[in-house]
Parts: structure tokens; sequence; C-alpha cells
């Protein structure tokens, strides 16, 4: 059973494995399946769900949302987390004409508005900037994050895609803390374990959300020296922990100390329950450091 974890230390709270529904459009699910997957998760104690205004050209939170405005004693039984600043043309958003970020206030408290309507609730869990924007003023942001949590309609901010001195950069113009940075890692891309990323999070206690755990699928199909030394190891570690590669590719994450959640992107249930048992599984210190050097060709010094 997945259990929820402290992500920050305000107290706000996301299940340990998270379900994103980047591809929701993709699944071709019809509303009872889509609200099967939700249950089935919640069950699995998932009960967090990751989405961006974008996703789908930005269709895929309204297809969600059809699901809670049906059933509307699911929305106090899960964690609701999604995005905003990026922005591009599409039949959704005809008066864009380029693909760019945008994190004025204006932007962002629409955005935010526009998530509670195609969710039909009255409050997002957590809304994350979604990539940094190099025109950010930290000052105008933090606005639209008061004006949006002295009204209720979030509860809690983060960013993602963030370095660290980014991340520094808005939490010191805000009186509460950012929960979350979500970033891209797995076990073939290390960056936010190298570039202070992970340090920060830890510093502050506050756990990051890992997009690609699974890095796109490519430790299963690349045909590359790193890809292959990782599925020999997995294979000498899968018979010892019981366990599929999957799985161990997501306990190697979760034996971080920065206490990580990861947001898997499956619409069949099987994946997430596998994902499910990952929780489980405490890799030991030398097989972690296996994975470590099967990825990187090399032993540590």
């Amino acid at each position: 059973m997945v259990q929820k974890i402290k992500i920050s230390t305000n107290g706000a709270e996301l299940s340990q494995i998270v379900l994103g529904f980047w591809r929701l459009r993709d699944w071709n699910l019809n509303q009872q399946e889509l609200e099967n997957l939700i249950r089935q998760s919640i069950d699995l104690g998932i009960s967090s769900f990751d989405h961006a205004d974008i996703y789908g050209s930005f269709t895929c939170e309204e297809i969600f949302g059809e699901v809670l405005k049906a059933n509307p004693s699911l929305r106090n039984q899960i964690q609701l987390i999604t995005k905003c600043d990026i922005v591009f043309k599409s039949p959704q958003r005809p008066q864009y004409n380029f693909h760019y970020y945008d994190t004025s206030k204006q932007h962002i408290i629409s955005s935010a508005e526009r998530s509670l309507q195609n969710f039909g609730t009255d409050r997002l869990d957590i809304l994350l900037i979604h990539r940094v924007d190099p025109l950010m003023n930290a000052d105008e942001v933090a606005e639209a994050f008061n004006e949006l949590k002295q009204s209720g309609k979030v509860l809690n901010f983060g960013v993602s895609n963030f370095l660290p001195s980014q991340f520094e950069l808005l939490q010191n113009r805000l009186d509460f803390p950012l929960v979350t940075n979500q970033v891209e890692f797995n076990v073939m891309h290390f960056d936010p374990m190298e570039d202070g990323t992970f340090d920060l999070m830890q510093q502050k206690r506050v756990s990051p959300m890992i997009w690609s755990p699974l890095a796109g699928g490519r430790i299963f199909t690349e045909q590359s020296e790193q890809a292959n030394r990782l599925r020999s190891t997995f294979a000498e570690l899968s018979e010892k922990n019981n366990a599929t590669t999957d799985q161990l590719a997501l306990a190697w994450i979760h034996k971080l100390p920065c206490n990580p959640v990861s947001v898997i992107g499956s619409g069949k249930i099987e994946r997430v329950k596998s994902a499910a048992v990952s929780v489980n599984i405490n890799l030991s210190r030398e097989d972690w450091f296996k994975v470590w050097a099967a990825s990187k060709g090399h032993e540590v010094p």
C-alpha cells in the first residue's frame, strides 16, 4: 500500500507514487474507464494526480474533470496538482501565436482559475510553475501566489524544472514554503543529484517530484552501452529482490534522502499496481551503488 508522505515543513502531503496524466488523451479511455483507473489507484494508496494546463494540447484537465464532476465525492479523496506558464497555439488557445513562457501575475491567476473550472473544483492542492521563464519577475509571481492562496483557490505552490538558484529566488519572495520542485531524474539522468537540486531539497526538507522516473522507457528498449549495463545489473538484482526492472528503478529513486515522490504516466492499472510495489523495496546501499556504477560505466572514485 502506497503511503502519503509529508513533502514540506508546512504539512503538505502527497502519495509517494503520483499518477501523471500527460498522455491521458492518448490512452483513449472512456469516462467509465478513467473513473475505474482513478478509483483503483486510490485503492492502492495512489491518491495524488499530476496535471498541467497544456497536457493534451490543453484538454487533459477537462477530460479528468468530467469524472470529478460526475463523482463529486472523489474530490476529497485526492490531491490535484497542476502547472502553468507554457503557452502555444492550439485549437483550445487560438489567441496564442507562438510557443513561449508567461509568468505574469495575470497569466498565473487566469490559468489557475481555468484549471479550477476544468476540474470542477474550488481548490487546487498544488500549483507549479512549469518551466523556468527568463522573464520571470519573482515579485510578480509572489503577488499571484499570495492572491490565489488568500482566496483559498490554491493551497500550496511549487515549481518544476528549476535550478537551486531559481528555486531560492522565488522562495525568497514568499512568506510560505514552496512545497516541491518537479524535476527529471532517473537511472540514466543524474542532473538533479549533481547540480545541487536534491541537496537544496534535503536542506529545506522539501520533497522533489520526479518526472520520467523510468527514463521514458529507455531502460527497457534503448540499445546503448549505458542501457545494456543497466539491464544487466537489474537482471542480477531482480532475483535477489524479487522485483522487476521498473520496480527496482523506482526503488532506487526512493532510496534518496531528499524523500522524493515519483510521477508515473500509465493508463494501464497493471503498470500502476507494479509501481505501487516499489515503495516496499529497500535496496541495500551496495545494490544502490551497483546501479549507479552501471549507469556511469565505472565505480565510485
